[in-house]
């Protein structure tokens, strides 16, 4: 069993052997700290450098901190804000679409970027003019008449295609949110840099469907194209109902076909232009007629 002896702080001990040796030592005591203050007034502790660093992290985290103007480098530099994991996650996000998860909301998280809409929009613009010159090449290859030609000029036509509408259609929706938004009160609104990052990461899903649109198979092609409007309208479909169901039920459903329209019509439009099957040539038609010689040889014929 511990005597009392054990039972001792020791530190206790040495603190008063050291006060029995040096009585001029000056003492704090925690029970009054004004006065621990008063006794150790050469004692100073800046704490500037943490309040300046707390208050920079806490407009980190709140989203407040501030950039310069649109002449400055890091206000453009703040549209391009993501990883690869952020970008990786939206791109996901956009080909397998959840019921119920808006695309905003889920994925963009107030922090919408310009760089997966970008990057998403130059591979679109090669993927669908390369595929559709591919196509052209394999549907006429069993054609002696055909001469291969790379039509460089569908390159630039998918590019004012692509972003033209990556650009004008975001703008159109995202005014007349904003103009309803100030006529109905109770109608929410997203910025036009979220309307450009939804509608940029929604055209994701053309690019593998441009490639397979190379297979010559008709039924195969519009299927593709069915499926495609079906992911990609059901991203924007999602994303935007939760904006216009509070309006008025015309201008919703109106608002809703209207945006479905577009992004079906950009579709059709690719596979009508750069996968149209050709006609048939004039050599095919010049085939099927009867030979001039064997004409000439029957006329001969019949006089004798």
């Amino acid at each position: 069993m511990a005597s009392p002896d054990d039972l001792k702080f020791q530190e206790f001990e040495e603190a008063a052997d050291l006060l029995s040796s040096n009585p001029g030592a000056s003492t704090l005591s925690i029970s009054n700290p004004s006065a621990a203050a008063a006794s150790s007034g050469d004692v100073r502790v800046d704490l500037s450098d943490d309040e300046d660093n707390q208050q920079e992290n806490s407009e980190l985290l709140g989203g407040e901190k501030q950039t310069g103007g649109f002449w400055t480098f890091e206000y453009y530099q703040s549209f391009f804000n993501v990883d690869t994991v952020q970008v990786l996650d939206r791109i996901k996000g956009s080909v397998m679409p959840l019921p119920g998860r808006n695309f905003v909301k889920h994925h963009i998280r107030n922090n919408p970027d310009l760089y997966g809409p970008f990057w998403i929009c130059v591979t679109l613009v090669f993927s669908v003019a390369i595929s559709g010159d591919l196509f052209t090449f394999l549907i006429n290859m069993g054609d002696p008449g055909y001469h291969y030609r790379p039509q460089f000029n569908r390159v630039s036509i998918a590019a004012i295609t692509v972003f033209l509408y990556a650009w004008l259609v975001p703008l159109g929706v995202w005014g007349f949110l904003t103009w309803r938004q100030s006529v109905e009160r109770h109608i929410s609104g997203y910025t036009f840099l979220e309307t450009v990052c939804v509608y940029g990461y929604s055209l994701f899903i053309y690019i593998p469907t441009s490639i397979l649109w190379t297979i010559p198979v008709y039924w195969l092609e519009w299927l593709l194209i069915a499926i495609a409007m079906v992911i990609s309208g059901s991203v924007l479909v999602m994303t935007f109902w939760p904006a216009v169901r509070d309006d008025t039920k015309l201008t919703a459903f109106a608002t809703m076909a209207v945006i479905v329209s577009l992004h079906a019509l950009l579709a059709i439009g690719f596979k009508l232009y750069f996968f149209q099957t050709p006609t048939k040539t004039e050599s095919s038609h010049f085939g099927q007629t009867t030979p001039a010689s064997h004409l000439t040889t029957t006329n001969v014929g019949k006089h004798q």
